[in-house]
């Protein structure tokens, strides 16, 4: 699991393609760039509330936008940073489900150096795709 920043996708946003050897694994990269982009040290954020994560059904890409669109709602709506823990997708006749532990706490100004405000996810070329064995998910944050 992995993921870099594409400063030549997007001049007034941030980019960044994920990628993985498994589905939920490029989910757990793309939540930790876009958490990233938010602060610095990914490490100062500390496991001290939960929230469950419920999505779906929807075709799997839109699972992983509305999963990066949760984070975001969290930090603005609750001040809250999460990181996810656990993270589960299924399929049925209706779609896609994702169910994901999300752990972290409060922003804290003193302990959570802050790099960008991130406002949403864009569809503005987003993707998910499996090439080569690895699933690789492209994304640009509205900041």
């Amino acid at each position: 699991m992995a993921y870099r920043y594409l400063e030549e996708t997007a001049l007034a946003d941030i980019a960044f393609e994920a990628t993985a050897g498994d589905l939920e694994g490029v989910f757990v990269a793309a939540c930790e760039a876009t958490m990233n982009v938010m602060v610095e040290d990914l490490e100062t954020i500390e496991p001290r509330e939960r929230r469950a994560i419920a999505l779906g059904p929807s075709e799997v890409d839109m699972l992983l936008f509305d999963l990066l669109q949760e984070l975001i709602y969290y930090k603005d709506a609750e001040q809250l940073l999460l990181r996810i823990g656990h993270i589960r997708i299924t399929a049925n006749k209706a779609g896609h489900l994702l169910r994901a532990d999300a752990v972290g706490e409060k922003l804290d100004p003193g302990r959570h150096e802050q790099r960008a405000d991130v406002k949403a996810v864009t569809l503005h070329r987003f993707s998910l795709r499996k090439t080569d064995g690895l699933w690789k998910a492209l994304v640009i944050l509205d900041i």
